[in-house]
């Protein structure tokens, strides 16, 4: 049994070393024990690698020349490809400094040079271990915010969704941006219940809710906002912008009926009402949102109003 345990096979470690013979010495340790190893001679060069060959985990010398182990390590933490990237320190320093620096930085653990083959090991499967636990983690929290954010039957976002993409634009410190909100309500979505059943009318809001998805750009966040009731929230929008993105939405409805079943089609439109103010004041462009799309179902439904 080797020391890696039931790490996947052949698991790749790039070691990053300005010394050949240091690179030698630990790629064939590794090699030894089933890991698939490449090097580079010095930060630049170990970036380059991560980029074409991303490996598993990083051994990394602390003094290199062109860019040493710190530099490297902080150009790592600041690309989002390689931010979660583990790392290994080598260094031949009796003094920490450097060490506890990458430390702070985001290195898992330190090696000091010469190593003995078996603490080498033990490091690197327990490293390994580690990230493919905390990796694990972040998948499980990604789908649970997922989960936490998105409306089951439509699969869009939901308020909270739409609360936490405000909240990211508020925090890159442009609160007073004028954003465009579009209100968007099903005509007649009662009937379609008491006429077709409610299952019928769960599918009319899936495929209604794919059409407007399928219209809209990723700076776009389309979400679920209630019943019929889905909202749109454009981030710097301008009024002939957001006119025409409504205007889209009510035409990619309006335009052809609904499929709910074999053979089956419902014809359906939209009424939507559209706003624009500063981010700051979102929710007062909500509410002037909202009383734009009362206009345009007095209006006669199935058509835009701005207010």
């Amino acid at each position: 049994m080797t020391a890696n345990g039931d790490l996947p096979a052949r698991a790749t470690i790039l070691i990053v070393d300005d010394s050949r013979t240091i690179r030698q010495i630990l790629k064939r340790v590794l090699v030894g024990d089933g890991y698939r190893v490449t090097e580079a001679a010095d930060g630049s060069l170990g970036l380059a690698a991560i980029r074409s060959d991303r490996p598993d985990l990083v051994l990394l010398d602390v003094d290199m020349p062109v860019m040493d182990g710190l530099t490297t390590i902080r150009a790592m933490r600041a690309d989002p490809e390689m931010s979660t990237l583990p790392v290994l320190f080598l260094t031949a320093r009796t003094s920490g400094t450097e060490v506890a620096e990458g430390l702070g930085l985001g290195a898992q653990d330190y090696l000091r040079k010469p190593c003995e083959p078996s603490e080498l090991l033990a490091r690197v499967a327990t490293t390994l271990q580690r990230s493919r636990q905390e990796e694990e983690l972040r998948r499980r929290t990604q789908a649970l915010d997922d989960l936490s954010t998105t409306d089951p039957l439509t699969s869009l976002g939901n308020r909270r969704r739409f609360d936490l993409r405000a909240r990211e634009l508020a925090e890159r410190g442009d609160a007073d941006q004028l954003v465009g909100v579009i209100m968007v309500d099903i005509d007649h979505f009662k009937a379609v219940n008491d006429n077709e059943g409610h299952s019928v009318g769960d599918t009319v809001l899936t495929v209604v809710a794919s059409r407007m998805a399928a219209v809209v750009d990723g700076r776009t966040t389309l979400v679920r906002w209630g019943g019929e009731e889905f909202l749109a929230l454009l981030p710097r929008a301008e009024p002939e912008t957001l006119r025409l993105i409504a205007e889209r939405l009510r035409a990619v409805i309006a335009n052809s009926p609904l499929a709910v079943g074999v053979d089956h089609t419902v014809t359906v439109t939209i009424s939507l009402g559209c706003a624009i103010g500063p981010l700051d004041q979102l929710p007062s462009v909500i509410r002037s949102a909202d009383s734009a799309l009362y206009d345009a179902k007095a209006r006669g439904r199935n058509r835009v109003e701005c207010a």
